[in-house]
């Protein structure tokens, strides 16, 4: 599913199915879901009846032109969306190729041995082993070792990313292959519902439900062609009025240029092609109703570690208070950080074993490991009677009352705020209730951040950075990556409430996240975008899963989710627009034979009533497939104030939507005319 598989939209490839699948798609079970396309077919088959039992003075040659054009304009819309669903079955065929039959090393007892099994009988809560050059067999949460993962069959990049026990990058997926090294991975999903199986659902749009906006504007247009089928159904009765009469051909002629069946064959086109440009750009959208919500998005939580920074802080420097000796601090935090497995806690270790020769490789007999909860915000070890801690400054003070009242502590402050505003995270090491120092743990700002959130603000996107850091740390990496606003010291439930207060004041809210401490806040946010790099809790609370776990690709998301709304509502603009012209050259035309005074309005000097007639039918279904690539590559999007946007797309689309039809039906016209057709 690599970024280069974008290509042209008409290859042999893609257009040949699309035009098998556009005449499977004329079975009324399927035509039905589109009510517009549904009425023109219905009426196409009546004019089919009428042609053959039909006695109403026009020529044979006339209605089946007629006839052909009206059965050409269902088709050209069975034909959108069966190419738009055909680019996303494209894209399937090669996910179904890394889903071949999977084979599993399932450990049992000790976990010593293994047996092995087809990968359909995996159930939750298994644990196999995956060697160099294995297939992972399932979804799962890596549980033991770090290994170098192969994802090119997932996101179509070729570089290896390292998956390891603990820490936000623990989640792997069926079918990518391990490159070096081992891990072993505890099965989170049952046979044919992990990712890649919903992606294959997701792309071929088996799984595509229509949108909050989608079913709103199908309503619309069922309305209208209510209204019109009911007006067209009165045209008899003031004809006979009038002393004449109009042939029902021609009266289906005009109901199906009054109806909008432009934009109504297009619609579903639309819908696929805004989900299948997220999947080829990597981001897969568990519903279009996220797509939607992704163009209307006000404000973008950031989580600060791996998504504005580059996510694996290491240790750089250890700083004493109260006259610690520097190699007393370095074996203090190598102790509390044995059994730390996260990257943080691995680059302490190596940092004392480097700088300060601490060479002791496992805890002693008896230790008692303290692991860190987002509630303490601290962890470390006891060994016999002695404690040590390492944690955020005012978890490790607050746990031992008093000690923020010392020498010490102030000296500690003093030195934490240095770190904090050199954009470091400063942990404070504590043995036994006595403060020895802090860790400088420095954080990397992801390069060229500060221009892509200059990008969202001209979007009109409030920017959030969360992050458990303290203040001053937060304010630093805030104003170097240029983020609008900051919530420092952030647990799960402050991200929450947050989001929850945002949304109370009418506003829509994103968030980008990647670890299980992130899940809630996925999960309540409008557009969740979960890392593929991240927990499974993550991937799984998120509405979207960035499979090349970029989190300033967000950007990115929300230019396609607007490009979408934007695509929908310039066409439907200009279907409207194009249905008010196409007034002009079939009403005079069907009615000056009753009312000579509508001569008058016959603006496009069109050469007959028949003439006019034929002409408008034939660029009604021409149209369609004119408008066919705009659909699926989308109406192009540029950062600017909604006011300016609008006034562009209205002079663009409701203009262009006004005189195409002049243009277009005055030369086929001139056509029809000259090869004598009408």
């Amino acid at each position: 599913m690599a970024k280069s598989q974008a290509k042209s939209l008409f290859t042999a490839d893609l257009v040949v199915p699309a035009l098998q699948a556009s005449f499977l798609k004329l079975s009324p079970r399927d035509l039905i879901r589109n009510p517009v396309m549904f009425v023109t077919a219905v009426v196409a088959a009546l004019m089919t009846v009428l042609l053959v039992i039909g006695h109403d003075g026009l020529t044979l040659g006339f209605k089946l032109q007629l006839v052909v054009w009206l059965w050409l304009t269902v088709l050209f819309g069975t034909f959108a969306e069966a190419l738009a669903e055909g680019r996303g079955k494209a894209q399937a065929a090669s996910l179904r190729a890394a889903k071949a039959e999977l084979t599993a090393k399932r450990l049992k007892g000790d976990g010593r041995v293994w047996d092995d099994v087809p990968a359909s009988q995996l159930r939750i809560g298994d644990v196999v082993l995956v060697e160099t050059n294995d297939l992972i067999p399932s979804d799962g949460e890596v549980v033991a070792g770090v290994a170098s993962v192969n994802e090119a069959a997932i996101t179509g990049e070729s570089a290896p990313v390292i998956r390891e026990a603990g820490g936000d990058r623990s989640a792997v997926t069926a079918g990518t292959r391990v490159i070096s090294d081992e891990i072993r991975v505890k099965v989170t999903v049952e046979p044919g519902k992990g990712f890649l199986d919903r992606m294959i659902a997701l792309v071929e749009g088996a799984e595509r439900q229509k949108t909050p906006n989608e079913i709103a504007l199908t309503l619309l247009l069922v309305g209208l062609t209510i209204i019109f089928l009911i007006a067209v159904g009165t045209i008899p009765g003031f004809a006979t009025y009038a002393g004449g009469s109009i042939p029902v051909a021609i009266l289906a002629a005009l109901l199906i240029t009054l109806i909008p069946t432009t934009i109504a064959a297009l619609l579903s086109a639309i819908g696929i092609a805004g989900m299948d440009r997220l999947v080829r750009f990597n981001v897969l959208a568990k519903s279009g109703r996220a797509v939607e919500a992704a163009g209307d998005v006000d404000v973008l939580l950031l989580d600060k570690t791996g998504t504005i920074t580059i996510g694996d802080r290491q240790a750089s420097e250890f700083r004493t208070v109260g006259g610690t000796a520097a190699q007393d601090l370095a074996e203090a935090a190598l102790l509390a950080s044995l059994a730390d497995e996260t990257p943080e806690g691995r680059s302490i270790v190596t940092l004392a074993r480097q700088d300060f020769g601490v060479t002791t490789t496992t805890l002693p007999a008896g230790a008692e490991v303290i692991p860190f909860t987002a509630q303490t915000r601290t962890s470390g070890v006891r060994i016999g009677d002695t404690l040590i801690q390492k944690g955020a400054v005012d978890s490790i003070l607050r746990a031992h009352p008093g000690l923020g009242e010392t020498a010490a502590a102030t000296e500690l402050r003093r030195i934490t705020d240095a770190i904090a505003r050199a954009g470091g995270t400063p942990l404070a090491v504590a043995q036994d209730g006595r403060l020895l120092g802090a860790i400088f743990l420095k954080d990397v700002v992801k390069a060229g951040i500060r221009e892509r959130f200059g990008e969202l603000r001209q979007m009109g996107i409030r920017t959030v950075m969360i992050t458990g850091d303290n203040p001053l740390t937060a304010a630093a990496i805030a104003a170097e990556a240029g983020v609008d606003d900051f919530l420092a010291q952030a647990t799960p439930e402050d991200k929450l409430a947050l989001i929850r207060q945002e949304q109370t004041g009418g506003r829509l809210v994103a968030m980008c996240g990647d670890g299980t401490n992130d899940a809630p806040a996925l999960a309540q946010a409008d557009v969740g975008v979960a890392m593929n790099t991240g927990t499974q809790a993550a991937r799984e609370a998120g509405n979207m899963v960035d499979l090349d776990s970029d989190p300033t690709k967000l950007i990115e998301v929300v230019g396609l989710g607007k490009q979408l709304l934007m695509t929908r509502g310039a066409l439907t603009t200009f279907s409207v627009a194009n249905d008010v012209a196409k007034y002009f050259a079939i009403i005079p035309a069907m009615f000056v034979a009753l009312y000579p005074g509508l001569g008058v309005l016959n603006v496009m000097g069109l050469a007959t009533p028949q003439s006019a007639i034929l002409s408008a039918i034939i660029f009604n279904a021409l149209i369609i497939p004119l408008l066919v690539p705009l659909a699926l590559k989308g109406v192009t999007y540029r950062p600017m104030a909604a006011g300016p946007l609008l006034a562009r797309n209205l002079a663009v689309y409701g203009l262009g939507g006004l005189i195409a039809p002049f243009v277009g039906i005055k030369l086929i016209d001139l056509v029809v005319g000259g090869l004598g057709l009408a």
